[in-house]
């Protein structure tokens, strides 16, 4: 209690409004001891902050500050940038084909690889939260493939397995299905990258599973006994409880799927072929801003990419309140 407010007490004395608001220090800070300690945990405390604050400011705040003001200039490196307004953003839009198939062809990746990943994550989660005999082992199993699944290694292979006379088109051939090689196939070049990004699962997988262990078994026993079946408790309880997972793996997949890259780049040889069906958007802006020195052209699409990820992921934070549910939550 305040000397202020103990005076009041005690002597029935009425406080003034300034005495009121006068903000007292607490008595141990007011020791001189105390005080150089509280300082210097302040000081220590700023210190260790000193090299997030240069990271963020350095290698985050400014580059994108920077990579806007570019994003209306003219600017291919080696002279100063020459403002040129919304030309940039204008062309995208207007006399850049290549521009609008590659984000077709991201928004496709996106739309159809994100709910088939999810699906696939959590099936297999929910398959490994019954099994206890062997779990450790294919949880390990499933979760491999997203440790090395970035890697360029693992593009090479995917690429050699989908390639002309690879062992995926020898054995759809040796049962009658005679498809071609995948990766110079227009046609199932995009398929193919969606089958990679589905065989990544396992970091998603495991925090499905991790949501699901947290699900009360009374609930399903209570289900049960209501004579519930398995998909309505599938229905009823696993999806309502388990809202708040499918809504992070949601954002996490979506946002992940738009920055498709290195597997892009290493299936394509950098060209985004065959036909430019793996020609994703980060690989176009790669391309206009590395190869053909159009920096300004290249940040305004990373711009424009930037607003589209932010686009949806407000939409999803608006949304969430009708079909996510936490707990504790009385809505």
């Amino acid at each position: 209690m305040s000397t202020t407010a103990t005076r009041v007490i005690v002597t029935g004395e009425k406080p003034s409004r300034r005495s009121l608001f006068r903000r007292s220090r607490p008595e141990h800070v007011n020791r001189p001891g105390q005080r150089q300690r509280v300082v210097k945990e302040t000081l220590a405390g700023y210190g260790f902050l000193i090299p997030w604050l240069v990271g963020f400011f350095g290698l985050t705040l400014i580059p994108m500050a920077y990579s806007l003001y570019l994003s209306f200039t003219k600017y291919n490196i080696f002279t100063p940038p020459q403002w040129i307004g919304f030309d940039n953003y204008i062309r995208m839009f207007t006399s850049d084909p290549a521009f609008v198939q590659s984000a077709q062809i991201t928004l496709i990746y996106v739309l159809v690889g994100t709910p088939i990943t999810l699906a696939a994550a959590l099936g297999v989660a929910m398959l490994l939260n019954y099994r206890d005999k062997g779990a450790g082992f294919f949880r390990s199993a499933f979760y491999a493939p997203s440790l090395i699944g970035g890697s360029v290694s693992v593009a090479i292979v995917w690429r050699a397995m989908f390639a002309n006379d690879g062992p995926v088109d020898n054995s759809l051939s040796a049962i009658g299905i005679d498809l071609g090689g995948w990766i110079g196939n227009p046609a199932l070049v995009l398929p193919a990258m969606i089958l990679l990004a589905i065989w990544q699962f396992g970091a998603t997988m495991v925090i499905f599973l991790a949501g699901l262990k947290q699900i009360p078994k009374e609930l399903y026993e209570a289900a049960e006994m209501d004579g519930a079946g398995p998909w309505h408790r599938f229905r009823a309880v696993t999806l309502p409880m388990l809202s708040p997972v499918i809504f992070f793996n949601l954002l996490l997949g979506l946002i992940g799927a738009f920055q498709v890259f290195s597997s892009a780049y290493i299936i394509s040889n950098g060209t985004g072929g065959p036909a430019g069906m793996t020609n994703f958007i980060t690989l176009y802006l790669y391309k206009r801003g590395f190869s053909d020195g159009q920096m300004g052209y290249a940040a305004a699409i990373a711009w424009v990419l930037l607003i589209v990820v932010a686009v949806i992921a407000f939409i999803l934070f608006r949304t969430q309140r009708s079909w996510v549910h936490y707990a504790g939550d009385n809505r």
